[in-house]
Parts: C-alpha cells; sequence; structure tokens
C-alpha cells in the first residue's frame, strides 16, 4: 500500500492580495493628509503607489496653499486707505478779512496802545481757535465786549475780543481751528472786527506782537 502523506494547512492570518493592500494604504494616506491629497493616492492605486507619488501629492498641496497665501498677502487683502494730510498745527483765526488797527497803536480811542490786531471782517463771520487748548475765560471783557481767552502752553495765550456770541465755556477743550463763536461789534468798537491777541498770561497787560507771534509758528496775518 503505497503511503499518502496528509498536509494541513496551519490557521493563521488570510493573505491579502496585492491590490487590497494598495487600496488600503490609499484610505490610510486619504486619513492622514486630507482630501487633495487622498486623491492623488487614490489615483495611484491603478497604476503604482510608491512613496515617491506621496510626497509629489503632498508637496502640491503645500505649493498650492502657499500660492494662495501669498496671493493674499499681495493683493487679495485689503489695501490701506491713502494717508490723510496732515493739519497745520496754528491756523488764522478768520479766514477773510482786511488789516485793521495793528499791534502797538495809539490814539484817543484807546487809554493805552493798542494791544492786539484788528481783523475787519462782517458780523456774524466764524472765529476758529488758531491752535488746541482749554478756554479759561469767555464772557464780556469791558471794552472788550464780548471776549474768549484760550490756553495753548505754558506762557502761551490768545484772545478773541468784540464777538457777536460766544460758542464755548470756560474749560472746554477746543481743537485747531475749531470755531469758538462769532465775530462782531461788542464793547468798545467802531466796526464789526475780530480783536486778536496773543499773550503771556490770560489777562490784560502781558500781550505780545500777534503778527510777529503767528510768523514764528508759521502762519501770516
Amino acid at each position: 500500500m503505497t503511503k499518502r502523506t496528509q498536509f494541513f494547512r496551519i490557521p493563521g492570518k488570510p493573505k491579502m492580495n496585492r491590490r487590497t493592500a494598495v487600496v488600503a494604504a490609499g484610505v490610510g494616506t486619504s486619513l492622514v493628509l486630507g482630501t487633495g491629497v487622498a486623491l492623488a493616492a487614490q489615483g495611484d492605486v491603478f497604476g503604482s503607489t510608491t512613496a515617491g507619488s506621496v510626497s509629489k501629492a503632498v508637496d502640491a498641496s503645500q505649493t498650492d496653499g502657499q500660492q494662495k497665501t501669498d496671493g493674499q498677502q499681495k493683493g487679495d487683502g485689503p489695501q490701506k486707505s491713502a494717508a490723510k494730510p496732515k493739519q497745520a498745527s496754528w491756523v488764522k483765526p478768520v479766514d477773510k478779512y482786511e488789516l485793521g488797527s495793528t499791534f502797538g497803536l495809539g490814539g484817543s480811542h484807546w487809554s493805552n496802545k493798542h494791544s492786539g490786531q484788528d481783523l475787519a471782517v462782517p458780523t456774524g463771520t466764524p472765529v476758529k481757535s488758531v491752535h488746541k487748548g482749554t478756554v479759561v475765560d469767555a464772557g464780556w471783557g469791558g471794552s472788550y465786549g464780548n471776549n474768549i481767552v484760550v490756553k495753548h502752553g505754558p506762557n502761551t495765550y490768545t484772545q478773541y475780543g468784540h464777538l457777536s456770541k460766544i460758542g464755548v465755556k470756560v474749560g472746554e477743550q477746543v481743537n485747531t481751528g475749531e470755531e469758538i463763536g462769532k465775530a462782531g461789534s461788542t464793547g468798545n468798537s467802531t466796526g464789526p472786527h475780530l480783536h486778536f491777541e496773543t499773550r503771556t498770561t490770560p489777562v490784560y497787560g502781558s500781550a505780545v506782537d500777534p503778527v510777529k507771534f503767528m510768523k514764528e509758528h508759521g502762519v501770516n496775518l
């Protein structure tokens, strides 16, 4: 009798064919790298899947993302608006005027020499603060009529006299060029105009030549 040899299969894990293994690798790649790279990996299943092809897909994805980021930085992002022109630090108290009585002028009209520069304008002309500061006087000023005094800094004050209207209060902060009142002819006045003074204190008797002072601050009256 011929002796037959029997072979028994040892139980173990089922073998995975090459196609299944490749598909599994592609799915794993999609979980790690994202949709864009997964498509590249799956497209290679039916050819040959290699580390080089996955690397190229990753590089392509990163390059595409970088290009989008660069585009946003260069042209897609919001554009900065043009810089606004810088406002002048000092300005004229009125826009259009005719020069009247000058600083230091004498005559019977004044008990002492003229302490400011008169600017002839119609009643109601807007009067502006020549520089930012704090209002230290706003009310009746005797021969000055309705007047305003603004402090701009140490030993630096300006006064606006003969106003028809006062538009600010004591303690109020004002900006350069801000309207503070209206020109008029109140007090000791012979006609509508603005009496403009520059002082080293808030009171009468400390006036300096306003034309010279304003010129030193870049404004020609």
